[in-house]
């Protein structure tokens, strides 16, 4: 994997909006972009690490209850003194995790799209939708510039 983007999309799906991470990366999974590895997952948990240390750029995608109405994308970098007390962890978390188990942490972006309808259900709101489009052209602009 070392000379891949690596997309991880997580959150239930189950839940409406709260899946939309998810499925971006299902969507990146199904575009076999070259140099393109995609993760889709319920929660970030500490597993991700070795993957994280061995890509070469990762992005992470989330659903943002309390975002604006744009989707975003953010720098990460690695959380000080990262510890994990649960067995779900963060995106910071994981960057740290990834250098001090592995002794790497490639540059990371959050991307984060603003949702609206938590309910159980599968089906993406309007906002998330739109999110969604838009996430998936800021990642193909991503590995287009790696």
């Amino acid at each position: 994997m070392g000379s891949s983007l690596l997309v991880i999309g997580y959150g239930n799906t189950l839940r409406s909006d709260d899946g939309v991470g998810a499925k971006v990366a299902a969507a990146v999974a199904e575009l076999a972009l070259p140099g393109v590895v995609a993760l889709v997952r319920h929660q970030l948990t500490t597993e991700l690490a070795e993957p994280i240390s061995e890509a070469r750029a990762v992005v992470f995608v989330d659903a943002a209850v309390d975002a604006s109405t744009e989707v975003q994308v953010r720098t990460l970098e690695p959380a000080e003194g990262a510890q994990l007390m649960a067995h779900a962890a963060d995106p910071r978390s994981l960057l740290a995790f990834a250098q001090e188990l592995f002794g790497r942490c490639p540059p990371a972006w959050w991307l984060t799209i603003p949702v609206e309808n938590l309910e159980f259900g599968e089906e993406l709101s309007p906002l998330a939708r739109r999110g969604y489009e838009i996430a998936l052209e800021k990642i193909r602009a991503l590995a287009g510039s790696r």
